[in-house]
């Protein structure tokens, strides 16, 4: 689990990443979030690898869901 810090470090990013992104756009939201927090669950926790992680994942997520 992880800590409140951390948590709000994954929300940040999660919206940088997805600031062009609808919020209405779950399928493409849920798929950069998860990616996200695999990385975090994995050790990498600072906010400029998570958001690389996030931009790689969000670069890889089909059209339909953007």
């Amino acid at each position: 689990m992880l800590d409140a810090a951390t948590t709000a470090v994954l929300r940040a990013v999660l919206d940088e990443v997805c600031e062009d992104v609808s919020r209405y756009e779950t399928g493409a939201r849920t798929h950069v979030a998860s990616k996200i927090l695999e990385a975090a669950t994995n050790g990498d926790t600072t906010p400029d690898r998570l958001k690389e992680v996030g931009r790689e994942a969000l670069s890889g997520v089909p059209t339909m869901w953007r």
